[in-house]
């Protein structure tokens, strides 16, 4: 930060720091006995779509290295692309196996990272319900190394529950680095692993 940031008060965001991910299981646990909300085993990593022979082999590579975990049920990554023209990674794990889909959406943000593509990331996201099938998603920000709450409102386009995701920001607080700029809670409609 130069002098001219500091005499404007013009501040840096936070460095992506992919570590804050490892955070979530405990979250889970204080999101769980606040809210009712537990895992359902489903994250995603959404990034710009690339397009290419280099992106093509991080994608390769990252799914042999999921691959290699015997325990895993399903497909370990599939590849989706969104309306908005936004590509997902998405992991699929049993709703209990949460330091598992952590650890798989780590490896997807590193192998993405590592292989030149960090610009490209945006958000990794770990979906929640509270049984009666309402959702939740935990979103991390990669550029700003924070987390929001998104609660879309089942059965109405592009509604949010903004009382259940404030609910979510302060009793995380303890947990998560929650995003403080609401403005910054950007809608992940129709996001797959939510």
């Amino acid at each position: 930060m130069g002098l001219l940031d500091i005499l404007l008060g013009r501040s840096r965001p936070a460095p992506p720091d992919l570590d804050q991910l490892f955070a979530l299981p405990s979250a889970a646990v204080t999101l769980q006995a606040a809210t009712g909300f537990t895992p359902t085993g489903q994250g995603a990593v959404c990034f710009a779509t690339v397009e290419g022979a280099a992106f093509e082999q991080t994608h390769r590579e990252v799914q042999a290295l999921l691959d290699a975990d015997t325990d895993r049920t399903g497909p370990p990554v599939e590849l989706s692309r969104d309306s908005y023209g936004y590509s997902w990674l998405v992991s699929h794990r049993a709703p209990d196996q949460l330091s598992d889909l952590v650890n798989d959406l780590h490896a997807v943000n590193s192998a993405m990272e590592v292989n030149g593509f960090g610009p490209q990331l945006l958000c990794s996201l770990a979906g929640f319900t509270d049984g009666t099938g309402r959702p939740l998603a935990l979103v991390y920000l990669y550029k700003r190394g924070s987390f929001y709450p998104f609660a879309p409102l089942p059965g109405q386009e592009r509604r949010r529950d903004n009382a259940l995701e404030i609910q979510v920001k302060a009793a995380l607080a303890g947990d998560l680095r929650i995003e403080q700029d609401l403005s910054r809670w950007f809608p992940v409609w129709g996001a797959p692993g939510l």
